[in-house]
């Protein structure tokens, strides 16, 4: 017999995969299928790729999560990572991580590091690589280059954030949207714009 409400269980899963934080807002009678659902991914996710998951996260199963052997991706405790997110590692991701929909990270060779408690809003983008630009030699053919990048504590990047290679924003920092990070932010302070530029501190 066909559970009648397996069609809403359906929809449940979808509106979790792209708003992951009512995963923990689940009533009793929703945390057991949902939580045998991540179950079953996360421990498949681990078999399939080099990937190590701490307690207590959700993890969309429509995201995309590579890390073969030699970038690992390290995900700590109460993380969420949502929907159509693009992981490649080396990235080492703290515990009560936010990221959200359609991110992009890529560790590139140096990786990305990403404290607690940083919270990721939709299409931010974060290359730990870049391109050389000789002119005697197409794009594709440059070299490239791979510094790393470093998010700190409590930080928040507001959505369609992009952060170069080699940068490091420093703990409680805040972006705001759309903007570009081109050189390190400091502790607590507040940036935005294209580049990126101090526009005041957290108090």
């Amino acid at each position: 017999m066909t559970d009648p409400l397996l069609k809403y269980r359906e929809q449940h899963k979808h509106r979790l995969n792209y708003m992951p934080w009512l995963y923990w807002r689940l009533k009793d009678k929703h945390k057991v299928w949902a939580e045998a659902w991540q179950k079953e991914y996360q421990e498949y996710l681990q078999t399939m790729e080099t990937v190590e998951i701490g307690k207590n996260c959700f993890i969309s199963p429509l995201a995309h999560i590579f890390a073969e052997p030699g970038r690992k991706i390290i995900i700590g405790d109460h993380t969420f990572i949502a929907a159509d997110a693009t992981l490649h590692g080396p990235l080492q991701i703290g515990s009560e991580v936010a990221i959200n929909h359609h991110c992009i990270l890529d560790g590139g060779k140096a990786g990305i590091v990403i404290h607690d408690q940083a919270r990721l809003a939709a299409y931010t983008h974060l290359y730990a690589f870049d391109h050389g630009m000789n002119l005697e030699n197409p794009i594709y053919q440059q070299s490239v280059r791979s510094q790393g990048i470093e998010i700190g504590k409590d930080v928040w990047l507001g959505a369609h954030v992009g952060v170069k290679d080699g940068i490091k924003i420093g703990n409680h920092a805040v972006v705001g949207m759309n903007s570009i990070v081109t050189k390190d932010v400091e502790s607590a302070h507040v940036v935005a714009g294209n580049p990126a530029k101090f526009i005041r501190i957290r108090e």
